[in-house]
Parts: structure tokens; sequence; C-alpha cells
């Protein structure tokens, strides 16, 4: 594991490194905006991927590093991902565009432009709790590369049955919310639920061409 300062229009980005021994892909994931890359299923991608000949970067936005609570406006959110690019794609190999929550939309919005491999939206904030009019389907639908959707059952920023139809795959992730956990009266355990994340993911990408 090794960490690199990304300069950006937005300020200084973080990637934390986690390679593999010999790498066909790079899967770069954010964070969203309540929280940063100590996420569970982050940090489970982290661990896991790297034995599946990927190469993982989680990467923290230039507000994180800062030290600040509240995420900036969607605008910078996508300059701070359009600067760290150039860094994921300095190994020489395709980069799967991910993120968790707000960082899901940035990689949909960016991924076209970028030239991403595919991308991974992990818990996608389809709406606002309680806000199933303010759909934000639109950017989802919009990616322009193979896409992944990995969902908990329920999550309130948008279950899997809430989505459109379209060219992505969806992962359900049993009684988890948008974090992934899971309550403890749940059909299946907390370590299972991101299981299912893991195993989903490196299947996925596994199938990429």
């Amino acid at each position: 594991m090794t960490t690199q300062a990304v300069p950006t229009d937005a300020g200084d980005a973080r990637i934390t490194w986690h390679r593999a021994g010999a790498p066909r892909l790079v899967l770069a994931v954010s964070h969203g905006a309540g929280g940063g890359v100590e996420a569970r299923d982050l940090q489970a991608l982290a661990r896991a991927l790297p034995g599946h000949g990927v190469t993982v970067a989680l990467v923290e936005q230039p507000w994180r590093v800062a030290g600040k609570k509240l995420a900036p406006a969607p605008k910078t959110l996508d300059t701070g991902w359009r600067g760290v690019w150039p860094a994921l794609a300095a190994p020489g190999l395709p980069v799967v565009s991910g993120g968790r929550s707000a960082g899901a939309r940035v990689a949909c919005r960016t991924a076209a432009e970028l030239g991403a491999h595919a991308v991974l939206a992990l818990s996608f904030p389809l709406h606002p709790p309680g806000r199933p009019e303010k759909s934000r389907a639109a950017e989802l639908l919009g990616a322009g590369a193979p896409t992944l959707v990995v969902q908990g059952g329920n999550d309130p920023f948008g279950r899997p049955a809430e989505f459109p139809g379209g060219p992505h795959r969806m992962i359900e992730v049993p009684s988890a919310d948008h974090g992934f956990a899971v309550p403890k009266r749940a059909e299946i355990t907390q370590e299972r639920a991101l299981e299912i994340v893991t195993d989903g993911v490196a299947e996925w990408v596994g199938s990429l061409g």
C-alpha cells in the first residue's frame, strides 16, 4: 500500500494504491459526501481485488484531504476527479472509474470524457431519501461505458427495483442500507453482505474486455 498526493484545480487529492502483483486494470474508487475511503465497501474491495489481478486506487477528494466536513458542489467534485485521472492512467492500464454515493455520480458524469474503461457505481444515490421525483437516473444512464451498480436492498437513496431499465448491470445486497450495513435480524450477515459486493465486482471486472 502506497499513498500519492496529486495536485488538482480543486486542491490536493490523495490516492492510496493497493497494487496487484500482475495487474490487468486499475479500479479507481472515490468516497461519498458523508465519509472517506474508510467506508466498509471501499476497504473490502481494496483487500479483495488485488488477488484478482486488479490494482485498486482509493481516491480522496481534495475537500477530504483538506479536512473539510462538507462536500463541495458537484462541479468541484468533477474537477477534482479530472485532476486525479492522469495519475490513475499513468500505469498504462485500462481504468475503471468508480465511487460510492456522490463518488458514483462523479464517475458516471465524467466517464465518457475521461475515456473510462467501465464504471462502478456503489450505492448510487438515485434520488434524495423520500424524494423519488428528484431522479438522477440521467447521470447513470449517460455514463457511456459498461456500468455495474451495486445497491443495498433497503437503500433509502434508491432501492434496486426503483432503477430504470438500461445497459447497466445491477447487483443487490439484500437488506443492506446506503452504507451496505445490514441489521442483525437480516437473512445475511455483515460479512456475507461485503462478500456479495466484492465477489460481484470481481466477477464483473473479469468479464470486461
